[in-house]
């Protein structure tokens, strides 16, 4: 039977792939890899230097696929169900057409593929109908949340206090009022910048991991302008940006 792993892959630094990652690795015949665009290459680049540097075997390959850009409605459930339902179509063909009946395929995923990523849902949906029959296992990543405080050298929570993990389209609606603090992803308006309390603190940072990294803290009231300047340079720098930021309010 076909066998597919999801692998996490980590936020960007290959010294975050774990040892079950690299195991894993070493078992695969295909790669499927989703093509987001020239803008985005670095990241296929970097998903290619992470097999040649922990596949020992060099006879697997590479199947890419176009990733269909997600419409921009009002309504946003339902634009990510149709977004969701074109990517199955293409996922499902994959498996299909790519991968040899007693063939191991594997998505690489940044971070962590249980956290705020929707590859394990598709994959999901397409083994419900089984059109194509395959076993399939989730082997989990250093996520950019975790990085991110590494990197920043703070722990999420404070003591006693629950720590919540949002989206910049959550945030914009305010910041919650039940989590001393709060981990913002796909943030790519700058919510930040709407959050009504003076007093929070913010530990910004872009391409977290990478060579790339760029890292920004301070009183959110002091340091959202340059943190929004730095963005722009960086996006337009680079052609894309992927960053994450953790709120808190004062410690009491």
């Amino acid at each position: 039977m076909r066998k597919l792993f999801i692998i996490g892959i980590g936020a960007g630094n290959p010294d975050y792939v774990t040892v079950q990652a690299i195991n894993a690795l070493n078992k695969v015949d295909v790669f499927f890899i989703p093509d987001k665009g020239s803008e985005k290459d670095g990241l296929n680049r970097l998903r290619t230097d992470i097999c040649e540097r922990f596949i020992t075997q060099k006879n697997y390959r590479f199947a890419h696929v176009k990733r269909p850009q997600r419409a921009a409605t009002s309504d946003y459930k339902a634009d990510v169900d149709d977004w969701h339902a074109r990517i199955e179509a293409d996922y499902q063909r994959l498996l299909a057409e790519e991968l040899g009946e007693d063939e191991c395929g594997a998505f690489l995923v940044w971070g962590d593929p249980a956290l705020y990523d929707s590859t394990l849902r598709i994959v999901e949906r397409i083994a419900a109908k089984g059109t194509v029959a395959f076993d399939y296992e989730l082997i989990p990543g250093i996520s950019a949340v975790q990085a991110l405080a590494a990197q920043h050298r703070v722990a999420l929570n404070r003591i006693g206090e629950p720590v919540m993990i949002t989206t910049g389209r959550k945030l914009a609606e305010g910041f919650p009022d039940n989590a001393g603090s709060a981990v913002v992803m796909l943030d790519g308006e700058q919510a930040f910048k709407k959050v009504a309390a003076a007093d929070l603190e913010i530990f910004w940072g872009a391409y977290v991991g990478t060579q790339d990294e760029v890292l920004v803290s301070g009183p959110l009231s002091e340091v959202k302008d340059e943190i929004e300047k730095t963005r722009a340079e960086l996006r337009a720098q680079n052609g894309w940006i992927m960053d994450i930021y953790l709120l808190r309010t004062p410690e009491k």
